[in-house]
């Protein structure tokens, strides 16, 4: 084990009990607090300890250290990817009133019997239990919790004894026994007698003239009359007490003598039949210790991982996806101790393309909090917390973290603030070779990376070792001193790291650096952006660009004299001139793409949607064209039908005539009705034609306008205005077609919107189809981030409202639950929206949300 202060080394689970960790903690954790605290872990545990609800639960979370087992990491992220979701579904649950039972338990072993206070802590325990075993049983499917919540035995019958026998921790109830019920009737009874005897006493006007007040009191556990000192002898009985003045005594009289010891005698047999009773409740409990005290570990156990759960939900945080070949891809990755509100996500990638990640830039513009976020995040996760990140996010599982960040000069020691860096530098280095690795075996590092291995002698023995996974976190390498030798030491330094492959971060402002990382393959430059504009950065973290330390600009801002900026220009050399509008250069070419990049994917989703859309009018219209022909061809076949049936009927009848057996006079009957049949139909249809002839021809068509065609006896949509010769195109179901004015009466709708004055109306028409009968009632955001399906359900719902739709359904899915809280946040704020609500069971449940319009 290496002595740097900064060296972080992951215990495994096994060890993390409770003595074993407190042992292990005071003994070997000077470099662990050092480091934690360095990159603010223990204030996530300190966090994460106040959303336990029980001691030994807020106890867990302090012992919580990361680990590198990728196998038990991956079980403790489901785990807590479980207590999400169940928090989520089926909102919370405290385990408060779990107390540690081990200590009392481990005393009945020795025969004792626990005091009504411990009976009560072991009923507690049990009622956690029970409520905590009815939340784990609503959930029907099996998760990574079931085993802990089915482990819970809550014990009801000794649970139900206990309550049955004890009140509270003073009060044993009377039918906890039936010789305790019998006892306390008979010092009922016994006390009755004794209040009879005092106020018989009290009564008397010779003995009320003997007393200090006419009160009974009670002195010694034995009731007494305050008798004045000078009429003593007038009341015969035993003195039990005096004033401090000595004008009173306190005097039990001799007829309640013989009640009051009746009474004593009553109370120790009450006493002994109740601490039989609690032996007999110890007993009970005694039978069943060994599953209280699994209650009680496994009711900490599931405090623990329910407080992970409600980490998760107050960061919006996700389970990322662990590897073990030194790759970081974090995506919209936040600080988790920022404030929310304000704090801005970036993405950080190191181990895929590149094994060093050197980030420059002005100071205060956000580097320092790259490197923590970069480091804590790796921490939280192989302690089997979620991360504040988006998903898909990937966390390498690392052997070992170290950091050195932060000014730490010792006046103790002597130690400048460069001398203290180095200092924790050399002991980085020595913790990452263990001081034994050859030149040889360097080199094979870096031509094997990652599957070498290679011989090291441990405790005497040559033993085959797999070169261990780093995490480098530096920040401000070797500043502090001559910015040449220092560039040059720095330069030096991380060579050696690149050549071991070691997964490392760092800051600088030395531009011979920024040349370093542009020139050595495996090693990337990244910059935190800053806006000269308002003097202040934004935090995006910018991989494959060098920052600028900006300082001329920031300082002419703040007031500098131009002179004194131009001077201070005209001292850099040519070179650095270059190199610096070289920076400035390749700001502005990022700038450009990424703005052609906004732009074409832009303009790619808006292709995509009206592809999506036209495809969708396509099938829409194709099916419609299939039905109106499949009822052509079924009208066409009933038509021939009928008249094959009437063709056959007179061959019949006239076969029938031929023969001499037809009644010519009903043929005749029959022709003649349907003769009139025919000229029924065809004086309908003229008369329809004399009305049709007389219409008033609309004069002012908008495109919109729901028109009937008289021609075809259709209704339908203007699509286009009328053109020279007052022909306009209609939209008639599936069917398009080109007609005059003089064939279209305008029909005027009964509901029709009537915009406020002075609002502008979009056209509510797409194609010809009313749009109330395009929008549908249900808009999918699956797949979208929280600021893509926002964009989505602003649009929609507009669409929606103005459709007259009354209700519609969002489908965002269940997933980490950032989608839903975004969609929910948003909805909030729309004064169209009356009421929104979760899916019930049958309609999406926690999937979908239920917006219902005003």
């Amino acid at each position: 084990m290496a002595k740097s202060v900064y060296y972080l080394h992951f215990y495994n689970r096994s060890l993390m009990i409770e003595v074993i960790t407190g042992i292990f903690y005071f003994l070997e954790c000077k470099m662990n607090l050092k480091v934690l605290k360095t990159l603010e872990y223990d204030k996530i545990i300190n966090r994460l300890s106040e959303l336990a609800t029980c001691e030994a639960g807020r106890l867990r979370c302090q012992q919580l250290l990361p680990i590198n087992d990728i196998e038990e990491i991956k079980v403790m992220q489901q785990e807590t990817a479980c207590a999400f979701n169940r928090l989520v579904k089926f909102s919370d649950v405290s385990a408060s009133g779990t107390t540690d039972l081990r200590p009392s338990l481990a005393r009945l072993e020795l025969g004792s019997s626990l005091s009504i206070e411990e009976i009560l802590a072991v009923a507690n325990v049990l009622e956690v239990t029970k409520r905590v075993a009815k939340y784990g049983s609503q959930m029907e499917e099996e998760d990574a919790l079931s085993f802990y919540f089915n482990g819970l035995s809550p014990e009801v019958q000794i649970l139900n004894e206990i309550r049955r026998c004890i009140i509270d921790e003073e009060t044993i109830a009377d039918d906890a026994s039936t010789a305790l019920f019998d006892i306390r009737k008979g010092m009922q009874r016994t006390n009755e007698k004794i209040k009879s005897v005092m106020n018989s006493m009290l009564n008397n006007s010779t003995t009320r003239g003997y007393l200090q007040e006419p009160v009974v009191t009670v002195r010694g556990g034995r009731f007494c009359l305050p008798v004045r000192a000078d009429y003593k002898s007038r009341v015969p009985g035993m003195v039990h007490d005096q004033s401090s003045t000595g004008s009173t005594f306190f005097i039990e009289p001799m007829q309640a003598v013989d009640l009051n010891n009746e009474m004593r005698e009553l109370q120790v047999r009450e006493q002994d039949e109740i601490e039989r009773i609690l032996a007999i409740l110890s007993n009970k409990i005694a039978e069943a210790s060994e599953g209280i005290i699994r209650n009680y570990e496994l009711l900490t156990e599931i405090d623990f991982i329910l407080a992970k759960g409600r980490y998760a939900i107050e960061l919006n945080a996700s389970n990322p996806e662990f590897n073990e070949d030194g790759i970081i891809n974090l995506r919209g990755a936040r600080h988790p101790l920022l404030d929310p509100k304000k704090v801005v996500a970036t993405d950080i990638k190191l181990g895929e393309d590149y094994n060093l990640l050197l980030v420059t830039g002005p100071n205060t513009g956000g580097k320092t909090v790259s490197l923590k976020t970069c480091g804590l995040l790796t921490l939280m996760a192989q302690a089997g917390l979620h991360i504040p990140a988006k998903d898909r996010s990937q966390i390498a599982v690392f052997d070992d973290v170290y950091a050195d960040i932060g000014d730490e000069q010792s006046i103790e020691q002597s130690l400048s603030t460069f001398s203290s860096h180095m200092v924790n530098i050399v002991h980085i280095l020595e913790a990452i070779n263990g001081g034994s690795y050859s030149k040889e075996t360097e080199k094979l590092i870096a031509e094997n990376k990652k599957d070498f291995v290679y011989s090291k002698v441990i405790h005497g023995t040559k033993e085959e070792q797999k070169v261990p996974q780093f995490l480098i976190l530096i920040d401000e390498l070797c500043a502090g001193t001559d910015p040449k030798e220092g560039a040059a030491l720095a330069q030096s330094i991380l060579d050696r790291l690149h050549v071991l492959d070691v997964r490392t971060m760092a800051t600088t402002h030395y531009s011979e650096l920024k040349v370093y990382a542009l020139s050595t393959e495996g090693v990337e430059n990244a910059s935190c952006e800053f806006s000269l504009e308002t003097l202040s950065p934004t935090y995006h973290l910018i991989i494959g660009v060098p920052g600028k330390s900006n300082a001329f600009a920031i300082s002419s801002k703040l007031g500098i004299p131009a002179d004194l900026i131009e001077d201070a220009q005209g001292r850099l050399s040519d070179d650095d001139k270059s190199f610096e509008d070289l920076m400035v250069d390749l700001e502005q070419k990022r700038h450009q793409v990424e703005e052609d990049a906004a732009e074409a994917a832009a303009a790619l989703k808006e292709a995509e949607t009206k592809l999506a859309n036209a495809t969708a009018k396509e099938e829409k219209i194709k099916a419609q064209r299939e039905e109106l022909i499949r009822q052509a061809h079924e009208d066409a076949a009933a038509i021939l039908q009928e008249a094959k049936d009437i063709a056959d009927e007179a061959i019949r009848d006239f076969n029938k005539f031929g023969k001499g057996g037809g009644n010519i006079s009903a043929m005749e009957a029959k022709r003649a009705a349907l003769g009139k049949g025919v000229n029924k139909s065809k004086s309908k249809a003229k008369e329809k034609q004399e009305v049709q002839e007389n219409h008033n021809v609309p004069t002012n068509l908008h495109v919109g306008d729901k028109v009937k065609v008289l021609s075809m006896n259709l209704t339908g949509n203007v699509c286009t205005a009328p053109n020279s010769k007052g022909d306009v195109t209609v939209q008639m179901g599936i069917m398009k077609s080109t007609v005059n004015i003089k064939d279209l009466v305008l029909i005027e709708e009964e509901d029709k919107f009537v915009p406020k004055k002075g609002t502008r109306v979009k056209n509510m028409t797409y194609g010809g189809f009313n749009k109330a009968a395009s929008i549908s009632p249900e808009i999918n955001l699956l797949g979208c981030t929280v600021d893509e399906g926002i964009a989505k359900l602003e649009k929609y719902l507009d669409d929606a409202y103005i459709s007259h739709l009354t209700s519609v359904r969002v489908v965002h899915g269940k997933g980490t639950g950032a989608l839903r809280a975004g969609v929910q946040q948003y909805l909030r704020k729309c004064k169209n929206v009356a009421e929104f609500h979760l899916g019930e069971f049958g309609e999406g449940d926690a999937g979908v949300t239920i917006v219902t319009f005003k």
